[in-house]
């Protein structure tokens, strides 16, 4: 992939390890980037996130021209983006994490606890389970069934059962990835995926929504 990728850097991210697993899945060129005005000439995307949505929603914002040049490549230029952990939850209308947040609000929905309707469930969600495929068009085919790696406490509640592409369970269905067009989340990480993550990743920088 002779193209550029910029993994967004913004101070609540796990970049090393992202960026060893995109070139270990075949990318050429991986820009780990600050700069507004490269993302503007990136031809792929990746957000990712560790920590709460509100500490990386401020993160993302601190960074002047950043919030607005995502937006324009991804919402208005339709380039491939992932987004990955809180990367992904970032993407709907407002967490709920530390008080109301605002998301970018891309895909309407909340970010929310994961509620513990079973005494033998733990918070965070962590460690390996399955990710079952939903029906879905946009997105879905850069997804497969099988088993990633999740850590979280909360959860994306899309208001749209289309947006859904996939679904785990932990003492009830939570959403694993959501799609729409040129968008895919997922709650996983792939960089600690192992072999399923690599080609969800390998998937990726090969998509041409």
């Amino acid at each position: 992939m002779a193209e550029a990728l910029a993994l967004i850097d913004y101070g609540a991210g796990n970049l090393h390890s992202v960026n060893n697993a995109l070139i270990a899945a075949g990318a050429q060129h991986v820009a780990v980037t600050a700069d507004p005005d490269l993302v503007r000439g990136a031809r792929r995307i990746v957000l990712p996130g560790v920590g709460s949505f509100k500490a990386c929603a401020e993160g993302l914002r601190a960074i002047p021209g950043m919030e607005e040049a995502l937006t324009e490549r991804v919402v208005r230029d339709g380039v491939p983006f992932l987004g990955i952990c809180v990367g992904m939850q970032l993407l709907a209308t407002r967490g709920l994490e530390h008080g109301v947040t605002p998301g970018l609000g891309w895909i309407a929905g909340d970010v929310v606890p994961i509620e513990r309707t079973d005494p033998a469930i733990k918070v965070p969600h962590m460690g390996w389970n399955d990710v079952s495929l939903m029906p879905h068009h946009d997105g879905a085919e850069l997804l497969e069934g099988g088993e990633a790696y999740f850590l979280h406490s909360y959860h994306f509640e899309p208001e749209s059962g289309q947006d859904i592409a996939a679904m785990t369970d932990h003492g009830g269905g939570l959403v694993a990835a959501i799609a729409r067009d040129n968008m895919l989340g997922v709650q996983f990480h792939p960089e600690k995926s192992q072999a399923f993550g690599l080609s969800l990743l390998g998937r990726f920088l090969e998509w041409m929504p």
